[in-house]
């Protein structure tokens, strides 16, 4: 069991716990009226306060579950792009993205490990709550070397997965601000691996805003051994 079904389980059993009680405190409120109208103050004064408190209860009840749905809901993640690597020459790769959509770019890419970033809007948390994901933009595609001052002196290579020319809502919430109040705020997310010859790696975006890549299962357990192995 994950994590997202273990917050979910505790998510429907206390929504479930908070309708009964809030059921049980509409009877309390049936039984109190009829009560006033029977002239029993004394039973009706019982049922009021045992009114109050299981509406207060259910109440809270509800929240706690609302707030571990919106939990639940930050911990899932969205698909970004699948990158597949091929090695052609010591710290020269052949690689292949491909989106969710089917659409996919062969690119080149020099140095040890590649690094994606992209450009995210976060909303603000009661829109974040209520399940609004963030939007990203991929924008680029690097190499990176392992060694620092490699890093200083080899060829780099960047792709670029912007559109030239074309605006969006991002370039929209940094001209105009005013116009997108519930934008809590715009920065850029990244994340690298080693690149390895066949590794297979899965980007993803979680509600946070965050961008994560993992490799799979054969991927992960090449990262890590020498290029001759």
């Amino acid at each position: 069991m994950n994590w997202n079904e273990l917050l979910r389980l505790p998510t429907t059993l206390l929504a479930i716990l908070a309708a009964v009680v809030l059921f049980v405190a509409l009877v309390q409120l049936i039984a109190a009226r009829q009560h006033v109208l029977a002239h029993r103050p004394l039973a009706a004064s019982g049922h009021a306060l045992l009114l109050v408190v299981l509406a207060v209860l259910g109440l809270f009840l509800a929240g706690v579950a609302m707030s571990l749905r919106g939990y639940r809901f930050l911990s899932e993640e969205e698909p970004v792009v699948q990158i597949e690597s091929h090695i052609l020459s010591p710290q020269r790769w052949a690689l292949t993205v491909s989106w969710p959509d089917g659409t996919t770019r062969s690119v080149m890419l020099a140095g040890d490990d590649f690094r994606i970033e992209a450009v995210v809007l976060k909303w603000k948390l009661p829109a974040m709550l209520a399940g609004l994901p963030p939007l990203y933009r991929l924008d680029r595609l690097s190499g990176r070397y392992d060694d620092a001052t490699q890093e200083m002196t080899a060829p780099r290579t960047v792709i670029d997965f912007k559109q030239a020319g074309q605006g969006d809502l991002l370039d929209l919430r940094k001209q105009y601000p005013a116009w997108l109040p519930d934008v809590d705020t715009l920065f850029g997310s990244g994340a690298y691996l080693p690149l390895v010859d066949g590794g297979h790696y899965s980007v993803n975006l979680m509600r946070t805003g965050a961008l994560v890549v993992r490799p799979d299962e054969a991927t992960q357990q090449r990262i890590g051994q020498p290029l001759g192995d």
